[in-house]
């Protein structure tokens, strides 16, 4: 919608010039007259070299069922970060996330249409002896399934004790859905419980799904309708309020406050949004850095370990802001919006005042 008519047969001679398939060439074409008609903030950014053509491209192709007014609002909604300062799989959730905001009735139309997508079939591709199972179906569905063979695999540790955990988890399967293939069935039944974490807020009509990602409220409704057990509401933290407690280790509430304010890894471009991660004192607490919002950060435990050992330094002047200094003296700030090198950007190579602001936070927290 928006967009001129491209004849049938263009981008089979398109794509010959330039040496790729027809259907490259095509998606070629939609993404390029997409961003030309329909995303004209990120097409002046990609002229100006400030937004990734890959990036770009993403975008024409998650808008393309959007009207135009849709597809222009997506299109300044995601064109600051679209410059490569997010990993990828972070940068697609957020334009995700944007889509479905731009049109919640396209977004509830794709949930009715998934619903009816369930199967559990055999891929056509094995190879040694090797086959996979495609279990396809409601994303609560999948996450109880997969809780139950974690706990039958958990209780078949003392029967298979020389067996890796994957194993294990096969063996689970296997004894869950054809009790036949062991003779002590001992370790069933398995009622698993399954947490799912939903973030909600008033006046959208669009809720965010901790490691799923955008569903309507409808789905929301239909998931608490039809598969939770139990619900619990838990209130809003005020974020701008610090919280700290007079110790080393981190209590649930403090814990949450801090996955809220960083909903991700806080090394430059990481892409990690899971809470399974440690939760790193920026100063010490050995040297005085206090259990607080703003002294502690998400990270992976490899990307903690190279801020311990490998001469990395990091502060956070204010809650979530975080500069990094790498051990060659180059600073990074990053805050929900992603990561950026603070570099100099004019020819002669002058840092802007914003850029001399930054360095002078982070050298005197640092110092």
């Amino acid at each position: 919608m928006g967009t001129p008519r491209i004849t049938e047969y263009a981008a089979a001679t398109f794509g010959a010039r330039i040496q790729t398939s027809p259907y490259g060439a095509k998606r070629l074409i939609a993404d390029a007259v997409d961003l030309v008609h329909r995303l004209p903030k990120l097409w002046a950014g990609v002229q100006a070299g400030t937004v990734r053509s890959t990036h770009a491209r993403r975008v024409a192709d998650a808008t393309r069922e959007l009207t135009a007014d849709e597809a222009a609002w997506v299109d300044a909604e995601v064109v600051e970060i679209a410059d490569g300062r997010l990993a990828w799989t972070r940068f697609e959730a957020i334009v995700e996330g944007k889509v479905a905001a731009a049109s919640p009735e396209l977004a509830r139309a794709k949930e009715e249409a998934a619903a009816k997508d369930n199967y559990v079939r055999v891929s056509r591709i094995n190879k040694h002896g090797k086959a996979t199972l495609t279990f396809h179906t409601d994303a609560a569905l999948i996450l109880g399934s997969n809780a139950g063979v974690t706990a039958v695999a958990k209780a078949l540790e003392d029967q298979m004790p020389d067996a890796t955990r994957n194993e294990r988890r096969v063996a689970a399967l296997a004894l869950l859905t054809n009790p036949q293939a062991h003779v002590d069935l001992s370790v069933g039944p398995v009622k698993p419980k399954v947490e799912i974490v939903l973030h909600c807020t008033p006046d959208s009509p669009i809720a965010r799904m901790e490691g799923h990602g955008p569903v309507t409220i409808a789905y929301v409704r239909h998931l608490v309708a039809h598969f939770a057990s139990q619900v619990k509401v838990q209130p809003a933290i005020d974020l701008n309020q610090g919280a700290a407690v007079d110790a080393y280790e981190i209590p649930a509430k403090l814990r949450e406050a801090v996955h809220l304010i960083h909903p991700g890894d806080t090394f430059p471009f990481a892409a990690n949004l899971s809470r399974k991660v440690d939760l790193d004192h920026q100063v010490p607490y050995a040297e005085g850095g206090k259990t607080s919002t703003d002294n502690l950060g998400p990270m992976t435990r490899t990307h903690h370990r190279i801020k311990t050992h490998a001469g990395w330094q990091v502060r956070q002047p204010f809650p979530g802001i975080v500069i990094w200094r790498d051990p060659h003296g180059a600073y990074y700030l990053v805050d929900q919006t992603g990561t950026r090198k603070v570099t100099a950007t004019t020819g002669d190579q002058t840092p802007t005042h914003l850029e001399t602001f930054l360095l002078k936070v982070a050298l005197d927290w640092a110092a």
